[in-house]
């Protein structure tokens, strides 16, 4: 049986960083850059105004004030997509709104809220100082300018820098696309009767809804029945997937043929038997080059492993840096905790307490018990150890959901 930590590093190091592709920008959204991205251009292109006001050459506003006011001619407006033409002269202002081009010869903005107009003569009480209110070319980007690295997670932000830029496609990581299989006599779909001797295959649409939430594709073989050759076909279909994910079959029963089919399929059998808590029948392998997981099927145990195993695997084949879930220090609630000679993954509910975080087992949870999982908000993590872990103790938890 291998130990958690060394199953987890082979598992990242035999998981292939996949190719890459051109996508529409809106595309782009949660994948992540194979190409560092330079400012085409400056931005903004040309000074324009930070406020409403007036644009005026600042030698003529020197020294202005409420009891000494700046007497200037307006002579026109430069409004966001329609600029101002003319040269401004000694004492003309034009009027200018946020995002409206400087003219010629003008320099600074002195807001409308110093300003009094009577015709087309207007007053200006304030000396805001020379190039106040401009928003001069390139002060945000300059041409040429690395904005975003390879390796790069392209969120709502990029997206308006990119979009900003003029940039309407991008070079990114391909989704990694996963064939998603149950295993078991018992299971059958959603849309078939069920009968006293069958349960639902629950596994098979968590497990997809995992590799959706990670960022993947998954390729749905639907359920087989623990007979060697349906196996086998069903995994066959998925032999075109970037990797392949199973759950069931994998422990010791005589029924138990996931391995048996994998192997005489040609996989490479690089573990199996992890020592952790749920989750100990996992298997990994490879197959044409591509990870295969073979998680048991109680499903709770299978959604942890997948946790622990393959959405590490798949983000780091879809090019991502950070692969794993954010932690925290959180005090025990609820329960104490026994340790075990595995380490273990305890789900909980956090809570945020007089500043403190939380960590509340839910109680009477058992790996099987699917219900319970809606409450889930992370993972208590339970280094092999012996002794208890007594409630206001402090663990470490992998965060599964933002909490506030």
């Amino acid at each position: 049986m291998i130990s958690f930590e060394e199953a987890r590093r082979q598992v990242l190091a035999r998981s292939p960083i996949l190719g890459t592709e051109r996508v529409r920008l809106l595309g782009g959204l949660g994948r992540v850059l194979a190409k560092e991205i330079t400012a085409s251009r400056d931005v903004p292109h040309e000074d324009n105004s930070a406020m409403d006001g007036y644009a005026v050459r600042h030698e003529d506003v020197i020294g202005a004030s409420s009891e000494c006011p700046a007497h200037l001619r307006v002579i026109g407006e430069s409004l966001a997509g329609k600029p101002y033409t003319d040269r401004v002269g000694s004492g003309q202002a034009v009027r200018v709104m946020t995002g409206g081009l400087i003219p010629l010869g003008a320099d600074t903005v002195v807001m409308t809220e110093a300003s009094s107009t009577q015709g087309d003569a207007v007053e200006l009480a304030e000396d805001p100082g020379p190039g106040a209110n401009v928003r001069v070319r390139g002060q945000y980007v300059q041409h040429g300018e690395v904005l975003l690295n390879r390796g790069d997670l392209i969120g709502p932000s990029e997206v308006g820098l990119l979009a900003t830029l003029g940039i309407s496609e991008v070079d990114v990581h391909k989704k990694a696309v996963v064939a998603v299989l149950s295993t078991g006599d018992e299971l059958v779909d959603l849309d078939q009767p069920l009968g006293p001797d069958k349960v639902y295959s629950s596994n098979h649409y968590s497990l997809a809804a995992q590799v959706l939430e990670s960022g993947g594709v998954p390729l749905c073989l639907g359920m087989s029945s623990d007979e060697e050759r349906e196996l086998a076909a069903k995994l066959s279909a998925g032999l075109s997937a970037d990797a392949i994910v199973t759950s069931g079959g994998v422990s010791i029963g005589r029924h138990d043929l996931v391995k048996q089919a994998l192997s005489n399929l040609g996989m490479e059998l690089v573990f199996w038997k992890v020592a952790m808590k749920p989750g100990k029948p996992l298997l990994f392998g490879m197959l044409g080059g591509k990870p295969v997981f073979g998680l048991p099927g109680n499903p709770g145990a299978a959604t942890i492993s997948f946790e622990q195993f393959v959405r590490p695997a798949l983000l780091r084949m879809m090019g991502h840096q950070e692969l794993l879930r954010p932690v925290a220090e959180a005090e025990l609630a609820g329960e104490s905790v026994a340790r075990s000679d595995r380490i273990q993954f305890i789900r909980c509910r956090l809570e945020v307490a007089n500043g403190k975080l939380n960590a509340r087992i839910i109680p009477k949870l058992k790996p099987a018990m699917i219900r319970t999982t809606v409450a889930v908000d992370g993972l208590i993590v339970v280094e092999p150890g012996e002794g208890l872990i007594e409630p206001g103790e402090r663990v470490t938890v992998q965060i599964l959901k933002r909490h506030p």
